[in-house]
């Protein structure tokens, strides 16, 4: 079945209420099809109009082409931010007429348990090894505010976070993965709705700072910040990689950046010419190289 977007939805109900559209502006398949229906009609030649000649053909046109029982419904219906295949059922007889996700939500991880709110209840997210918790409905999942969220941008990163959590030791961390990044909408917005403040757990490089800084900071720049370890010029001076600075090439406004460590980290990485990916802290463990 063919799909019908908002726009084209949004143009359709304007001439089904009795407006006149520039022809010009419709070029879309469907008022092509509506017009050699002769449900549509066009005024004049070169700046015509279109104006809708035949509103019960019109009606059947859209439900036998496209499923769309009820055209104002539908077009209600995709403005809002979320609804449910059920919900476009309800208007359309085509649940698929739309790209939409029924599995939203994302993963989250811990090395201690943590109390959080899910629906109004206190519960306690426990770890376990080789088990992560998928947070389907965020809307009502808050954690408790002394927790900070840290973002992992690595799943291998994310999966032995236990190995790394000396570098956490001085907050209470819950972990989120970036992946997979169909989620990173979902993050965003519930990243905004609990009191949590936001880490950036990512690649010491180039890429990293510019994924932070586009990807987090700029829908959360009042909570957010970039992990960097205290010794970290230490770091990419000895497990650095040119490569990964010089394949690359990324340029970074330093000027439109406000957080002076990681105005700092971009200088180490460029007086190295080395990036440092964060698989390194899986691979050092807990050992004194994180102090």
């Amino acid at each position: 079945m063919k799909k019908l977007t908002l726009t084209t939805a949004e143009k359709l109900l304007q001439l089904r209420k009795g407006e006149r559209l520039q022809a010009g502006k419709l070029r879309q398949a469907i008022f092509q099809e509506l017009l050699s229906e002769n449900i549509l009609y066009k005024t004049g030649k070169t700046r015509g109009r279109l104006l809708l000649v035949n509103g019960e053909q019109f009606d059947l046109y859209l439900q036998n082409h496209y499923s769309i029982t009820d055209l104002n419904e539908y077009v209600a219906l995709l403005r809002q931010d979320n609804y449910s295949r059920s919900d476009l059922v309800r208007v359309a007889t085509d649940s698929k007429l739309s790209g939409i996700r029924s599995f939203k939500g994302f993963l989250v991880n811990c090395y201690e348990p943590v109390d959080v709110l899910l629906n109004h209840s206190k519960t306690i997210l426990q770890p376990l090894p080789g088990l992560f918790h998928f947070i389907y409905d965020y809307e009502n999942f808050v954690p408790d505010s002394q927790y900070t969220i840290v973002g992992v941008e690595n799943p291998e990163n994310f999966r032995y976070i236990e190995k790394q959590k000396k570098l956490f030791r001085h907050i209470k961390p819950l972990f989120i993965s970036r992946y997979p990044q169909g989620q990173h909408a979902d993050i965003i917005r519930w990243l905004k709705m609990i009191p949590n403040s936001y880490l950036h757990f990512g690649d010491f490089d180039l890429a990293g700072i510019n994924i932070y800084l586009n990807e987090f900071k700029k829908y959360i720049p009042e909570k957010s910040t970039f992990f960097i370890p205290d010794n970290i010029e230490e770091l990419i001076r000895a497990y650095g990689n040119h490569s990964r600075y010089d394949d690359q090439k990324l340029h970074l406004d330093k000027a439109g950046i406000l957080e002076e460590e990681v105005v700092e980290l971009i200088h180490i990485i460029h007086k190295h010419k080395k990036g440092l990916d964060q698989e390194i802290f899986q691979i050092l463990g807990n050992s004194e190289s994180f102090s």
